[in-house]
């Protein structure tokens, strides 16, 4: 009788375990792909096409570092809170001026990035290192 209960209770931990494991993988594999298009379909065209301009002398690898850094801090929410910083790039309420725009946000996180790293990349690396930029 002990052995079954420790054989059964083995069961439902390994079980426990792969269902958990199982929901992770698939968060972790996917996690942006419905925020991003949760996040786009909020923006107005306008708001778009200002973005696109603004984004548009990034490279590939640029904007693939930008959007890992927009996803740890932000989940690439543009009205993501945390103390005195704000948006999807956390910066300081301070450095957007008020204007809490995704427009601005976007301006003033290449700007803040471009200043302090050079490139997105050189950011994700400190990020990696550091887990803040």
């Amino acid at each position: 009788m002990k052995n079954i209960k420790l054989k059964i209770a083995t069961v439902l931990l390994l079980l426990s375990c792969l269902v958990g494991l199982g929901t992770n993988v698939s968060g972790t594999i996917f996690p942006q792909t419905a925020t991003v298009t949760a996040q786009a379909a909020s923006l107005s065209a306008s708001q778009k096409r200002q973005i696109a301009r603004i984004n548009s002398r990034l490279s590939k690898a640029q904007k693939n570092a930008k959007n890992w850094i927009a996803y740890r801090e932000s989940g690439y929410r543009y009205n993501a809170r945390n103390g005195r910083c704000y948006g999807r790039y956390q910066l300081l309420r301070s450095y957007l001026h008020g204007n809490l725009s995704p427009v601005n946000q976007e301006r003033r996180a290449n700007q803040y990035v471009a200043s302090r790293y050079g490139s997105w990349t050189n950011a994700k690396r400190f990020w990696q290192h550091h887990h803040w930029y």
